[in-house]
């Protein structure tokens, strides 16, 4: 199964399974006193380089920022454009239990930095649950910065 993933442009289990062990280790971080959903994300870069990030929320609820969000940041403000996919959890009280797909801005967001077929996300429950989408599929019909 692997080598038909990889062969797809899709990751590999070792590259899923150091995602997800990343974003579980970031998740303690998540800032998330008013809706105590927790989330992470672990962004991977074409060059390798792992970034990390948790939600952070605000009393001016406009103001927080998601995991996605948030590595992607780290990782810009680092000089990083290129990205290769992403691994999100999350949960109530930060006990994972369920999917945890990216919201709209999230996809949005992704959608600047990638190619809507290249780039990956992963939704993780666990090291053993998770599934893999494409950008595309999880945002169809996408406008990114070549229609401007």
């Amino acid at each position: 199964m692997e080598g038909k993933r990889e062969q797809a442009g899709l990751p590999g289990e070792a590259v899923i399974r150091s995602l997800v062990e990343q974003a579980l280790d970031a998740l303690p971080s998540a800032y998330a006193p008013y809706s105590r959903f927790h989330v992470a994300a672990a962004l991977l870069c074409r060059d390798g380089s792992v970034y990390t990030g948790c939600n952070m929320e605000n009393a001016s609820y406009p103001a927080g920022l998601c995991a996605e969000r948030a590595a992607f940041a780290k990782a810009v403000s680092d000089g990083k454009r290129e990205f290769s996919g992403i691994a999100v959890l999350g949960g109530r009280d930060g006990h994972v239990t369920d999917w945890c797909p990216p919201c709209g801005i999230c996809r949005q967001v992704m959608r600047e930095f990638a190619g809507p077929e290249e780039f990956w996300i992963v939704l993780a429950r666990s090291l053993e649950e998770y599934r893999v989408y494409t950008l595309e599929q999880l945002l169809p019909e996408s406008f990114g910065p070549e229609r401007l």
